[in-house]
């Protein structure tokens, strides 16, 4: 969840849990990933007279000095431990620049099989979860004026969800989640009073469950003539239909021959009692 969620996005559910309406010129992905564009929440936005937009801001926070749009990949997610130390984010912290984040659901793996299994964390009513960050205005090279955010994350140790997630011997993490009567508060409050809204979320609030990442087609080259592929028909094949491929792969299997046993050879003269 701390790299990967599935944001809110549809009108309605903004509108009732967060107040804000979805911009109409935008289409942000349906998996938000370090980098890519997803919705974000400031206290200016919903202080406005007029119906209140989220707005849209890459995943990663850009801090005055990231040379370029990369750098948000290294600061998707920030300490709440150390942000008042960490030049990337201090500045963001101490202007008072907190934003909420729209969260439908959330990913982590587990690796308590052995092997990683992807797991979904949601609210357990069906409600959205809201995860608190910090935004900021980076310059481009352009000169235009980019948003971006970073999500807060707490220890989670001890934690009868979180506490299972991550590779052995990491550290356990979790997001910053905010109560819906907390909302306002961590958006508008003083900077010193914001830090009691920093703490792990209730585990009897949330539903886990394995979700394994969805089965993707292959993707169709622009020319199959031109693919250095024996198998370039097999993988027409493959693009276009799946479930016929795998049945005509069955039919071309050879079938086993039964085991007669060892072979009893008899006597090279043709005497049968030699």
């Amino acid at each position: 969840m701390c790299s990967n969620y599935e944001p809110v996005t549809m009108d309605d559910r903004l509108m009732a849990h967060f107040g804000v309406s979805r911009p109409s010129d935008v289409e942000p992905p349906e998996s938000a990933f370090p980098g890519l564009k997803a919705f974000f929440i400031r206290a200016e936005d919903k202080a406005e007279l007029v119906v209140a937009q989220a707005q849209l801001g890459f995943f990663g926070y850009l801090p005055e000095f990231a040379p370029d749009l990369a750098f948000g990949r290294k600061t998707y997610n920030c300490k709440s431990e150390t942000m008042r130390e960490k030049r990337a984010f201090k500045a963001a912290w101490f202007a008072g620049n907190r934003c909420m984040i729209p969260i439908e659901r959330g990913f982590e793996w587990c690796y308590e099989t052995g092997d990683p299994v992807r797991w979904a964390v949601k609210r357990n009513n069906g409600d959205p979860l809201c995860a608190a960050g910090l935004w900021g205005v980076w310059i481009g090279p352009q000169g235009e004026e980019i948003l971006s955010f970073t999500m807060l994350t707490v220890n989670a140790d001890g934690h009868a969800i979180f506490s299972r997630f991550n590779p052995p011997g990491d550290e356990k993490r979790m997001p910053v989640f905010l109560r819906p009567e907390d909302q306002d508060a961590w958006l508008n409050c003083p900077i010193d009073k914001a830090g009691d809204f920093i703490r792990q979320f209730p585990a009897d609030l949330l539903q886990a469950e394995p979700a394994p990442a969805p089965w993707k087609p292959l993707a169709e080259p622009a020319d199959w003539e031109s693919e250095p592929d024996m198998f370039v028909d097999e993988w027409r094949e493959a693009a276009a239909d799946p479930a016929a491929r795998e049945l005509n792969a069955r039919r071309k299997r050879p079938k086993p021959k039964p085991d007669k046993g060892p072979e009893i050879k008899g006597p090279e003269n043709g005497d049968l009692f030699g």
